[in-house]
């Protein structure tokens, strides 16, 4: 069904006045290890906070005793107080260098994600005793006091799940460790005249769902974190989707995004506007017996040749960087892409990129849900050009904020324009000079035009994929009209 929507249409060189209606949650994971990756590319100073609601700083460890601590001490100190001035006793940090602070100032918040899924034994013997839960409880508020935090992200994976030492009494102890956390947070709140905010991790498996009171929990935390991914991998027989918005044709029919919301809705009554849904950016590799291809019979192991520097499970830019090596695919039915390796690769990945994303994202907002959660923010951190150093744009969370939020220049105009145009993808932007426009279908007419509205380009694409190069620097807005409709996107080009 078509429906009506806003194509942007810029009046002014003077600026963009922007229209902004009420957006769903983008909840981004900043794990303080990717701060040493690409020479320290993503960092307090180039991550771009506008783009979050809030980043979930990932990962604190919760000890044995019910004390949290550091998992990377230097990491912590830089990111999170400051670029560190040696010259004063006691070294000090200088103002709006950490993290936290930079943050504050583009109103997003900030949270500590505890555990994680190499953390979390300690959480069975934590929730079972009082004495630790409280112990957990006030160091969470010793997390705040020390770095100003805005609350807690909890990420217990999972609990009763046997390997990470869970037992059948997490499943109570969980809701009154979160209720003692809560009750902390409060009276922090009370004292420093603040909210603090308490959200946690849950697995998107039915399995690890009836693991958890939901008539209780839903009421205690703020947000619901479902990890909606990781639902097929390596481990499998056949190569699948590691994060399908619908069900594939084989594999476990709950094994994705919708299946796991509607679930969780349905069955649990959780309210679908305390459930922020998982987006990866990120993909998983998968070694294949034969020629790759979706269901096709897999090996057991990762592709650690190709995606040496990601042990076989490339952040998005790497992806991005490998993909000469492979022939992008689509399923229409589980409404996300996948690569297949070119000659004698026989590897399969799994992934996503901005048309996946925007549907994931158009799925999400038809669901009223709270928001999205993004493991993890810096897979989406595009240099201009491989090793410059230089952010060249972040494509999928733009595509996650554009149509979450529906912001649009002011002096608009609305044209018909059916859902299959939320596909539509340009990406890097901004971009250096050259980018891609992915189409939905084959056919489609793209123009090209300045912000004077004079027509720069003018491109009869007969395929999905369309490479573009544009020589000068500015604003300029790409009209693509296809059967299905037309819809208008803006491009940033910035040569340097």
């Amino acid at each position: 069904m078509k429906k009506q929507v806003l194509i942007m249409l810029l009046l002014s060189m003077t600026g963009l006045k922007t229209i902004a209606q009420s957006c769903p949650d983008i909840i981004g994971y900043y794990p303080n290890w990717q701060w040493y990756d690409r020479a320290k590319l993503v960092n307090p100073m180039t991550i771009q906070y506008a783009k979050y609601t809030i980043i979930n700083y990932a990962f604190f460890k919760p000890e044995a005793t019910g004390l949290i601590s550091s998992t990377d001490t230097w990491a912590d100190e830089n990111l999170l107080l400051g670029q560190i001035n040696w010259s004063t006793t006691p070294v000090s940090y200088y103002p709006n260098t950490s993290i936290i602070e930079r943050a504050h100032n583009a109103n997003t918040k900030v949270l500590p994600s505890i555990g994680g899924w190499t953390l979390s034994n300690n959480f069975p013997s934590i929730a079972a005793d009082n004495t630790k839960r409280i112990t957990f409880a006030h160091s969470c508020c010793d997390l705040i006091r020390t770095y100003h935090f805005d609350g807690i992200d909890i990420d217990w994976e999972y609990p009763s799940y046997i390997p990470n030492g869970g037992t059948a009494a997490d499943k109570q102890n969980f809701t009154t460790f979160l209720q003692v956390i809560r009750d902390s947070l409060t009276a922090l709140g009370l004292q420093q005249s603040k909210t603090y905010m308490l959200t946690a991790c849950f697995g998107a498996a039915q399995s690890n769902m009836q693991n958890v009171e939901w008539n209780s929990v839903k009421n205690i935390v703020d947000i619901i974190n479902l990890m909606t991914y990781d639902y097929f991998g390596s481990w499998d027989a056949v190569a699948n989707h590691n994060a399908p918005l619908h069900r594939p044709l084989q594999g476990d029919v709950t094994f994705n995004i919708d299946s796991s919301v509607t679930y969780l809705m349905n069955n649990y009554q959780v309210p679908s506007n305390k459930i922020a849904a998982g987006v990866a950016f990120y993909g998983r590799s998968a070694k294949t017996s034969g020629t790759p291809a979706l269901f096709a019979p897999i090996t057991g192991v990762v592709d650690n040749v190709t995606f040496s520097d990601d042990d076989g499970t490339p952040p998005y830019y790497n992806v991005l960087k490998m993909q000469n090596l492979f022939t992008r695919l689509w399923d229409a039915d589980a409404k996300v892409p996948y690569l297949v390796g070119n000659g004698s690769l026989q590897t399969f990945v799994s992934f996503d990129d901005q048309e996946s994303i925007g549907l994931k994202a158009n799925y999400m907002k038809s669901k009223n849900l709270r928001g999205a959660i993004i493991w993890e923010i810096t897979g989406d951190y595009v240099e201009t050009t491989i090793g410059s150093g230089i952010i060249g744009g972040t494509p999928l969370v733009d595509t996650l904020k554009s149509v979450f939020c529906n912001t649009i220049p002011a002096g608009i105009i609305p044209i018909s324009l059916t859902d299959n145009a939320t596909s539509i993808a340009i990406y890097p932007n901004p971009t250096s000079a050259h980018f891609t426009i992915l189409l939905p279908v084959e056919n489609a007419e793209i123009t090209i035009f300045n912000v004077l509205g004079q027509q720069i380009q003018k491109i009869q694409a007969t395929q999905r994929t369309t490479n573009v190069h544009l020589d000068n620097n500015g604003i300029y807005f790409v009209n693509i009209k296809t059967k299905q409709g037309t819809t208008t996107q803006k491009l940033i080009v910035n040569r340097g």
